[in-house]
């Protein structure tokens, strides 16, 4: 799996966990929703940081919560 379906699957599921939308979450990022539905979408290859952050900000999570997961840590380099 590469970096950016990681990252969609991670937000689907901090979602899931916190039983709200993509759409709440975006408002309670102050991230566009046409953005965020397209890094779940997988239409964004590289979702930034900045963006990333303002996600965890939403969801109450520090960067490191984000990414500390199995998934992460088990993640290939990518060589593009």
């Amino acid at each position: 799996m590469n970096t950016a379906k990681t990252v969609a699957i991670r937000i689907l599921e901090l979602c899931m966990q916190r039983n709200i939308t993509v759409n709440f979450l975006s408002t309670q990022s102050a991230v566009r929703q046409s953005t965020v539905n397209d890094i779940v979408s997988g239409k964004t290859k590289n979702p930034g940081i900045v963006t990333i952050k303002k996600l965890c900000d939403g969801l109450e999570i520090s960067l490191p919560e984000f990414f500390g997961t199995d998934a992460f840590h088990n993640l290939e380099q990518e060589i593009i």
